[in-house]
C-alpha cells in the first residue's frame, strides 16, 4: 500500500489562535502515525499563489491521512485554523 503525503499550503492570519490549532492538530496527526517532513521553513515559490507556511506530512495510507482528517481531534484543530488562516489541504497518494 502506498504511502500518502499531506500538503498543505497555508497563510496564517492570526499567530495566537493558530498556536492552537498546531498544538491539536500535531497530536491528532502523530496519533494517526503522521510525521512531519516539512513545517514552515524556507521555500521558494516558482508557481501559483505564494503562502507564508507549507507543511509536509507523510502518513501510512490515503485512508489513515483522511481518518485524520476526519477525526474528532484533528475536526477541533480545523476549528482553530479556521479563524487564523487561509489554507489548502491536499492528500496525495505516493507511488509504490
Amino acid at each position: 500500500m502506498p504511502k500518502c503525503y499531506w500538503v498543505a499550503n497555508v497563510e496564517v492570519t492570526d499567530a495566537d489562535v493558530y498556536g492552537n490549532y498546531a498544538s491539536v492538530a500535531k497530536e491528532a496527526i502523530e496519533s494517526h502515525g503522521g510525521r512531519f517532513l516539512a513545517r514552515g521553513g524556507r521555500h521558494v515559490q516558482l508557481e501559483g499563489r505564494d503562502r507564508s507556511r507549507n507543511v509536509v506530512v507523510e502518513f501510512p495510507s490515503l485512508e489513515v491521512a483522511q481518518a485524520c482528517y476526519n477525526s474528532e481531534l484533528y475536526q477541533k484543530a480545523v476549528g482553530f485554523s479556521s479563524q487564523s488562516s487561509v489554507r489548502d489541504v491536499v492528500l496525495v497518494e505516493g507511488v509504490d
